[in-house]
């Protein structure tokens, strides 16, 4: 059979990659057309677009890059006429995937979307939409599926998160990092985008300088291109950067400094004590705070999770030298403070559940085609 799977970020590449795995186990002989990065890309299939071209992050940083966006959407939609899939499997990445899914179902083809956008959070209407052009909806948090069930929405469905397989499968590597020092290891996980990068890496470097009894890694992305991590100068004596090794970096790591995103997700599962950082322009966070309003109390996927701090977030201002100095002593010193977050790391993946996200998927979308 034929599958069309349209993954635009990096995490979607690596839920993707997975997804696709399962997919290849299930049917010997699929066909797969995908958008995605270089994770999906050593899986098999065609690569249509890589992510690199397609995520952008916030509100302004869309609108300035819009006759790209459109222009990619008309693409998408033209090369699935040719291929005519026998399923479209769309991974998060809602402001794009919801205009072609729409597309697709007036075309007569069937719309899988795997990771729900985060509806409960914001944009609640547009589950109206979802409701007539999704077949089948597959959520990874515990809470959506009761969301989308209230919201009359029956074909929303928990599968798990596919984190938990990604972790299960990771290999750690017999040689350490740094084999010839005995400082402790810390993580600094500045995002999967440029904006983010601009946003994080300065004050994770000024960090780092003023703590020259620990080793920092930076968790590199090659996607993101050499170039943009060395934009912010010569790195302090006590830095180094591994691209593409985030889960080495925190099978070893002390402790972290994470950009929000699924980056905080995977350094709980890791049990890695943390501190989530988040900075964006102005005017994007105005808008989403307008729009989200009360409903979400977190931004990070730990607290959001359990529905409690578990974490300590520092968001725009408080994102600043002083408070992040303050809880990265505390992330790293306090073993009571440090023993509390692993506490509630293990709460979070006892909510999780167990592994198996990606086959359930798979075997969901191929019964449904053969149906």
């Amino acid at each position: 059979m034929k599958y069309y799977i349209i993954a635009g970020e990096s995490s979607g590449d690596l839920h993707g990659s997975n997804l696709m795995k399962a997919i290849f186990k299930y049917d010997a002989h699929a066909e797969i057309r995908f958008w995605g990065g270089d994770r999906m890309a050593a899986v098999g299939g065609t690569c249509v677009k890589h992510i690199r071209e397609l995520s952008f992050m916030g509100f302004v940083e869309v609108v300035k890059h819009l006759r790209q966006v459109l222009g990619n959407i008309a693409f998408c939609k033209k090369d699935i006429l040719q291929f005519h899939p026998d399923a479209i499997i769309y991974i998060d990445f809602p402001g794009f995937n919801l205009r072609v899914a729409d597309f697709a179902h007036r075309h007569g083809f069937k719309n899988f979307y795997y990771i729900s956008p985060q509806l409960w959070a914001w944009k609640k209407g547009r589950i109206r939409k979802m409701r007539k052009i999704i077949e089948r909806l597959f959520c990874i948090l515990p809470f959506e599926e009761d969301f989308y069930k209230h919201n009359n929405f029956p074909q929303a469905k928990y599968v798990g998160h596919p984190l938990l397989d990604a972790i299960d499968c990771h290999n750690s590597q017999t040689d350490p990092i740094s084999p010839t020092n005995d400082r402790p290891l810390i993580s600094l996980l500045p995002g999967s985008r440029r904006q983010e990068l601009c946003n994080t890496m300065p004050d994770m470097l000024a960090l780092a300088a003023s703590h020259p009894e620990y080793d920092f890694v930076i968790a590199g992305m090659d996607i993101l291109g050499h170039e943009q991590y060395s934009r912010y100068g010569a790195l302090p004596s006590n830095v180094s950067i591994l691209y593409n090794q985030t889960y080495r970096i925190l099978s070893e790591s002390h402790a972290a400094v994470v950009c929000s995103g699924t980056a905080t997700l995977e350094t709980a599962l890791f049990n890695v004590p943390q501190v989530v950082c988040y900075k964006a322009n102005p005017v994007s966070i105005a808008i989403a705070r307008w729009f989200v309003g009360k409903r979400v109390r977190f931004i990070s996927l730990v607290n959001l999770i359990a529905d409690r701090p578990i974490v300590k977030e520092l968001l725009q201002q408080d994102f600043n030298q002083t408070m992040l100095e303050e809880e990265f002593v505390r992330i790293t010193s306090d073993e009571a403070y440090r023993s509390k977050m692993l506490k509630g790391y293990a709460e979070v993946r006892h909510i999780l559940g167990g592994c198996g996200a990606s086959d359930r998927v798979a075997s969901a979308v191929i019964s449904s085609i053969e149906r």
